[in-house]
């Protein structure tokens, strides 16, 4: 079968999907949507037509590429909170994402579908993402106190302050590439992780009363005592000069993704099944790779951990465009089978590919073509051929 008679061309997505589905052991709980790079608008205007069709199928919630705790504020938001739709794209969304083409549009859809719903029926808004950025990790602090806050008073972790410090040695860029400017590698922070350990243990073993009282609440201090944790890791991995520093970095940040999905899904369980948006890299079941510094680094990204958990309950959509395809690649393939856009199943356009293929090259900086041995990691691929590429930042 060639590679155009595999493509479903997407006249009608809610079909398309639903044929994909249909074929699939058990029915998804989270179906991930991938994009190849940030900032192209073609990739978030198919999820925002995507998430109606799927919310006609049941999925209450929808979780992106970003900060776990910032998200609330375009929860609250959604969920028809009063407040100015610029501030919210601006503190709801890290990683300057609030500005990208798109999501301006997909926060307006969801506050409009949810006024005058009950709140069992509306679509929530998810970060799944840590609070890092590029340049580096902030402090404990916040997630920390957040734990200790919602304890039983009873409970005094009273060595937390002096074990902290000064927020700015947390916060020092120059330890994203200078493992000696870390505070990971000081004493207190080493002592810092078994208080964060201890915290999260009394948490586990207070919730039993605590959930009872606010569930709400004692949510959001677990999604705190993870988060501690994970900085902490994340901290201590910059202070080492072991050769696969960044590749533990970026494993690092993949594990609280997994984590936060996971907490995300079971959150969600009882109202319905959850869209994820987020980069191919981290969304898909094959290793991650990239070039930092002239070397390759690679990981098991947060698609590859959660589907340990979810097995065939967890769906990956990868997708790609390039409009200057070239011959001989995967994504010149793909672009001779499509004039618009189609989704092809990964196992069939495998077994389509001849061998000698290879990825394409990238169209904008950070686009990370898809390579093909990377479609063992996904179900399907949506190629887009209609878009200029043209990006709205590079981050």
């Amino acid at each position: 079968m060639s590679i155009a008679e595999i493509g479903r061309q997407l006249d009608d997505l809610g079909r398309a999907v639903d044929d994909l589905l249909a074929a699939r052991p058990e029915p998804p709980v989270l179906l991930g949507l991938g994009e190849p790079t940030h900032g192209i608008e073609a990739f978030p205007l198919l999820r925002n037509e995507l998430l109606p069709e799927l919310v006609a199928r049941g999925y209450r919630s929808i979780a992106l590429e970003t900060d776990h705790f910032a998200a609330s504020v375009v929860d609250d938001y959604v969920a028809g909170r009063a407040g100015d739709i610029d501030e919210v794209l601006e503190t709801g969304f890290s990683h300057r994402f609030g500005a990208v083409p798109g999501n301006r549009e997909l926060v307006e859809w969801l506050r409009a579908h949810n006024a005058e719903r009950d709140p069992r029926d509306r679509v929530r808004f998810y970060g799944f993402d840590g609070p890092m950025e590029m340049s580096g990790a902030p402090s404990p602090r916040r997630a920390l106190t957040s734990v200790i806050d919602h304890l039983p008073a009873a409970l005094e972790f009273p060595e937390i302050d002096a074990l902290l410090g000064d927020d700015a040695d947390w916060e020092n860029q120059a330890a994203m590439y200078d493992p000696a400017a870390s505070i990971g590698g000081w004493d207190r922070a080493r002592a810092l992780r078994v208080v964060a350990d201890d915290l999260a243990s009394a948490l586990r073993r207070a919730a039993p009363g605590l959930r009872r009282q606010d569930p709400d609440a004692h949510d959001r201090a677990a999604a705190h005592a993870r988060t501690a944790l994970g900085l902490l890791r994340y901290h201590a991995a910059m202070a080492s000069a072991s050769p696969d520093r960044i590749a533990t970095l970026l494993s690092l940040r993949a594990e609280m993704m997994a984590e936060n999905l996971l907490a995300i899904v079971a959150r969600e369980q009882r109202r319905g099944p959850t869209l994820v948006f987020a980069h191919n890299a981290h969304l898909q079941r094959a290793k991650s790779d990239m070039q930092f510094g002239g070397d390759e680094v690679s990981w098991d990204d947060a698609g590859a951990l959660v589907e340990l958990v979810l097995g065939e309950r967890y769906v990956f959509l990868a997708t790609d465009a390039n409009p200057r395809s070239a011959p001989g690649t995967l994504q010149g393939e793909l672009a001779r089978a499509t004039s618009r856009r189609a989704l092809f199943p990964a196992q069939a356009l495998r077994a389509a590919l001849p061998p000698s293929i290879t990825a394409g090259e990238p169209i904008v900086p950070g686009h990370l073509p898809l390579k093909p041995e990377q479609l063992t990691g996904a179900d399907a691929v949506v190629f887009i051929a209609d878009t200029d590429g043209k990006q709205h930042q590079f981050w």
